[in-house]
């Protein structure tokens, strides 16, 4: 019996395969990222290459590792977004109300005169009105005019008339935009020092949270109403910033029916925006593009209009996506062209264009299809030595990417945008030239070998078992 577990032991262990470390040369394309000196984390936009050659849809065969081999923790996240910030000081235009503090508790003892497009003409105490022999300044009503949809007003400032130095007053902001409904959202005090060396300690703003509005109305709460030399309106506004975008021209060849063209296509690319760019001029076509894709009963139509679809094309079922017509045409020596046309993300190793109708003008093989796509952001942390590899291009490989709070636990997305770049070298090919794969990889044929092995451990306990049990039945005889 001792001999038969010493010779499964054997048989197992001779069977069981050594453990694979995965090794940048087993992918077939490499880039090398340099980091910021003494940056911990670093971030970059995927290359091209990166999409051009990755084997996988969704980049699980793209690894990271330093110089020595070891691999690197890294995340791929969509793009931060972007935004612009501009601010404009933008004077406007001062109307004071005149009148008793007890008549003018509103503007409803005043005669307000405004044009067509709102703009304030003029603002005078109502005829008829007592009390207003010897007019008080008793707030000042500001149009801070015309403003564009994205625009907001974050700050006042104020400026003193020339003859005045010193000045000390908390003032009351209320702003509206028809000038019935006020509303109140500051309240702070104002001064200016004046010493005698000439010089200023000012406080001359008033501060509130950016909003929209298109009149404003100052009262005081305390101190003597005066009528500023100036009030300037910051203006805030945001502008996105499109992410960094990346395109393909692709050239067609001829397909399984008369008029088409087929595309062949890196699988990784989730192209979001296509385009068809003739040579010749005064061109217009009407076409239909799609896939030829797997269809089965249980895929339902409504899928092509997922955000992100992976397309295969091991079927010869056309699977139509878009109708549009592309065209070039020349007027008056210029030039007209169609432009890039957006849809959901799409995913296929082949585009299929093909006419609209029979009747359709035949398609020029010189057409050039071009996708668009944002490429995705590479986060890493700069550990072990560098120069760090980038690699991919791999049949089978699992996903190595980890969550961004893995990777960069805490962070904000304003801090990840502000993080160091890497720089990129250039494109170097490993065994990237090597066919695709059909059969299965080192680690299948491992798994494979090692079950093989468990199989036929099993078989040959089982055999001296049977033999085992067989000679004990025949000792009574014996």
């Amino acid at each position: 019996m001792k001999t038969v577990l010493f010779f499964c032991s054997l048989l197992m262990a001779g069977a069981a395969p050594a453990a694979h470390a995965d090794k940048p040369q087993d992918y077939g394309w490499r880039i090398a990222l340099t980091p910021q000196p003494g940056a911990g984390l670093n971030r970059m936009s995927l290359p091209t290459d990166v999409y051009l050659h990755a084997r996988s849809s969704s980049l699980d065969d793209v690894r990271l590792f330093d110089s020595n081999g070891k691999p690197l923790p890294f995340a791929i996240t969509a793009p931060p977004v972007q935004s612009r910030t501009q601010r404009d000081a933008i004077p406007v235009r001062i109307f004071p109300v005149l009148g008793k503090r007890a008549i003018f508790n509103g503007l409803d003892g005043v005669e307000i005169r405004t044009g067509t497009d709102g703009r304030l003409l003029s603002i005078s105490p109502r005829s008829g009105t007592p009390g207003v022999t010897t007019p008080d300044l008793q707030a000042l009503v500001l149009d801070m005019g015309w403003q564009d949809k994205d625009q907001r007003i974050s700050a006042l400032r104020f400026s003193l008339p020339g003859n005045t130095t010193n000045y000390n007053a908390q003032v009351l902001l209320e702003v509206s935009n028809d000038l019935k409904q006020w509303d109140a959202i500051a309240t702070t005090t104002l001064n200016w020092l004046h010493n005698s060396d000439a010089q200023t300690l000012a406080n001359d703003r008033v501060d509130f949270a950016p909003r929209s509005f298109r009149y404003a109305r100052l009262s005081w709460q305390y101190g003597e109403p005066i009528a500023f030399a100036a009030i300037e309106a910051e203006h805030v506004s945001q502008t996105a910033i499109a992410a960094p975008r990346a395109s393909i021209a692709l050239r067609g060849t001829a397909g399984k029916r008369n008029g088409e063209l087929l595309y062949a296509t890196p699988i990784a690319i989730p192209a979001d925006s296509i385009s068809v760019e003739f040579d010749d001029s005064n061109t217009v076509l009407p076409v239909t593009l799609g896939v030829y894709d797997q269809r089965t009963d249980e895929l339902p139509r409504h899928r092509l209009r997922l955000r992100q679809q992976v397309r295969t094309t091991q079927a010869a079922h056309f699977d139509p996506l878009l109708s549009t017509t592309f065209y070039r045409i020349s007027v008056d020596g210029k030039e007209r062209v169609s432009g890039q046309l957006s849809m959901p993300a799409v995913q296929t190793t082949q585009w299929v264009l093909r006419p609209q109708t029979d009747s359709a003008p035949a398609l020029p093989e010189q057409a050039v299809l071009r996708l668009g796509w944002t490429p995705a952001q590479l986060i890493f942390l700069a550990s072990g030595k560098p120069p760090y590899q980038l690699v991919f291009g791999k049949d089978g490989g699992s996903a190595a990417a980890l969550p961004l709070s893995q990777v960069a636990p805490g962070f904000k997305p304003e801090e990840l945008l502000a993080l160091p770049a890497a720089t990129p070298g250039q494109l170097v090919v490993l065994n990237g030239t090597a066919p695709v794969q059909k059969t299965p990889d080192g680690a299948l044929l491992r798994l494979a070998a090692l079950w093989a092995a468990l199989l036929l451990g099993v078989a040959v306990l089982g055999f001296f078992a049977w033999r085992l049990l067989t000679q004990i039945r025949q000792e009574p005889r014996a």
